[in-house]
């Protein structure tokens, strides 16, 4: 898995990851303390500890030993039997995954290093190949006809155990391909999507952007976007066009290629649009993900369009640039915050809702589990690994002391948390959608921005809060659907043949003009910038699962404060213990909610429109 830097207020997740969050924050983390490193020895004291080597050597005389076993004979086994064969793919399937959890974990902390990358694709070429023996036993099971699996489900409770795991494998059994075709892909993934995976993150992590005097890594560089002083700002935004546009020729091959790569397979696989494939993985509708789309669209005006005139205003600008769009209010005052204060203010708002959750997060500062200063070669933003189950997840943050990474933590420390209480389920049931993966890390970042508001008092501050806050909201809604829709146009238009990098800008600008509305003016050097977006490299038609997320929690988060669901916190982590074993109908309609009803989104979106209302009111109002 690749590792993907993003600039503030923008998220990505990885192929093989659940979840894969960046956020990367402005400011300086000189003065937020001293920062903790993570410690991965849970996994492996190291490239060259013998448990490793010996954890690979058994995985690979298992695979081999189980293919020689159950293949072309799943079909007659009894349902007890089925059961056992999945129970020992997965003990193979959890050794292969804690290896690759380590190398990537490795590679992330630092790219640059020749030997992280060195070792992280020999561990993908090994697991690959290793896995090449295991590929027969989910595509047997998808030649099994329904009536054929129902039966054998009856038959057996231990089987019965599997049902929502082969419920989600069967989602693609209309696409499956041949046995020799299917193995065919699986081998040449290291030298296919994976090799142009890690030459965009080599090549990221490589780039060096000249501001003025200095030369700034590209996460560093996006982070001074967030500057106070406008002229700061716009000498990084030309720093970091001017480093892009030397390399817009490198970013668009990448791009036309693994569009040009989905496209092939998606024909062969027999999707209806470049998108489906993700929904799929998603458990979800195209339908739902349309309705979605459409119901953010439609909201631009209100939301988006609505917000920036106001900053506008309040920035006294007759039109903002895009190096404006995170720039802090004039009367932000926003302090460094020291690491010992971060961890206070997450954990007492996960408290004040759950003691449980917070008991949870506890363990991650209690251990090395977190990997939080900034450091150059190391991957940007933030994320969360689940790793296995029998390990624990790993957190990895950029911390520089401002508001927004106390919300950053926050968000992370969610996933993490979901990602133990849903450990229980094992490694093959307890990966979410990743329209779910958002549920607790939004849900926790909604937990500690509303501690931090409600205690608020004074009314510049609070302001301070509600923008900020609005800022996220529209980072992770509004701009993730204009990513989203620019994936759309990009791919579509693909299939018509390479798209010059130029033309690749046109689009760009023209779902940011779209969706960031009249209060921008953008300058020509704007056009480069989706290049340093990973998610359209590392996981194609993810990114509208933020927005998901998001306008799933401000429902969830509104029938909480309503008080109109008995036992709210039991039935929320019973909704994270789930993990991967239900739907989210199921998961919703103890808290009567609908994805599927067009009025959920609308219930969603309101809760920004609402806070933008707020910062309309004057500040007496607004205390009132």
């Amino acid at each position: 898995m690749s590792l993907p830097t993003v600039p503030s207020g923008d998220r990505s997740a990885a192929p093989l990851s659940p979840v894969l969050d960046t956020v990367g924050r402005g400011g300086s983390s000189e003065a937020a303390g001293s920062l903790p490193e993570w410690d991965l020895s849970d996994l492996y004291a190291g490239a060259d500890d013998p448990k490793l080597a010996a954890d690979l050597d058994w995985a690979e005389a298992e695979a081999v030993a189980f293919e020689a076993a159950h293949a072309g004979k799943l079909a007659a086994l009894s349902g007890d039997a089925l059961a056992g064969a999945i129970a020992r793919f997965e003990r193979i399937e959890e050794v292969l995954g804690r290896a690759m959890s380590f190398a990537q974990l490795r590679f992330s902390g630092d790219a640059t290093d020749a030997e992280n990358g060195r070792f992280y694709q020999t561990m993908q070429e090994r697991a690959t190949a290793i896995g090449s023996h295991l590929i027969f036993l989910t595509l047997e099971l998808n030649r099994l006809e329904d009536e054929v699996l129902a039966s054998k489900l009856a038959a057996s409770p231990a089987l019965a155990a599997w049902e929502p795991w082969l419920r989600d494998l069967r989602v693609f059994r209309e696409h499956q391909l041949s046995d020799e075709v299917e193995k065919l892909l699986h081998e040449k993934e290291v030298t296919g999507r994976a090799a142009w995976n890690r030459l965009f993150d080599e090549t990221m992590a490589a780039m060096k952007v000249k501001v003025g005097e200095e030369e700034l890594t590209v996460s560093d560089a996006l982070n001074r976007l967030s500057d106070k002083d406008r002229a700061r700002r716009e000498a990084a935004a030309k720093g970091i066009s001017a480093a892009f546009g030397e390399r817009i020729r490198l970013f668009s091959l990448i791009t036309n290629t693994l569009a040009k790569d989905k496209e092939i397979i998606d024909n062969w696989r027999r999707y209806p649009r470049p998108g489906s494939a993700r929904n799929r993985a998603n458990m979800v509708e195209d339908e739902v993900v349309d309705a979605l789309v459409t119901a953010v669209r439609d909201a631009y005006p209100r939301l988006s369009h609505r917000y920036y005139a106001l900053k506008a205003k309040w920035l006294g600008l007759p039109k903002l640039q895009h190096w404006d769009r995170n720039a802090p209010l004039p009367d932000d005052q926003d302090r460094t915050i020291p690491w010992p204060e971060a961890r206070t203010r997450v954990l007492d708002a996960y408290a004040a809702f759950s003691p449980e959750l917070a008991r949870i997060g506890r363990r991650f500062f209690d251990n090395p589990w977190i990997d939080v200063p900034p450091r150059p070669g190391k991957a940007g933003g933030a994320f969360a690994h689940p790793t296995v189950p029998a390990v624990h997840p790993y957190l990895l943050l950029n911390y520089h002391g401002k508001s927004r990474d106390v919300m950053t933590l926050a968000h992370e420390l969610g996933h993490g948390v979901h990602q133990i209480l849903a450990a229980d389920q094992g490694y093959l049931r307890s990966g979410t959608p990743l329209t779910l993966a958002e549920t607790a890390s939004v849900f926790g970042e909604m937990l500690t921005f509303r501690a931090v508001l409600d205690a608020e008092t004074d009314p510049v501050r609070r302001r301070t809060l509600l923008a900020g806050k609005v800022e996220d909201m529209l980072n992770t809604v509004v701009r993730q659907i204009a990513f989203y829709r620019f994936e759309t146009l990009l791919h579509d238009e693909r299939r018509k043949g390479e798209l010059s990098a130029e033309r690749i800008g046109e689009l760009w600008m023209q779902v940011q003009t779209e969706s960031l509305g009249p209060a921008f003016e953008f300058t020509p050097d704007y056009h480069v910038y989706w290049a340093y977006v990973p998610h359209f490299v590392h996981s194609p038609f993810y990114v509208y699962a933020y927005a998901f997320g998001d306008c799933l929690v401000n429902a969830l988060y509104g029938v909480y404060q309503a008080k109109v669901v008995p036992e709210f916190e039991r039935k929320y982590l019973d909704l994270l213990r789930a993990g991967g074993t239900l739907r989210h109908k199921e998961l919703l309609a103890p808290f009567g909610l609908d994805a599927s009803d067009p009025a959920f989104w609308a219930k969603g979106l309101d809760v920004i429109a609402g806070f933008i209302a707020e910062l309309e009111r004057p500040a007496q109002e607004r205390t009132a």
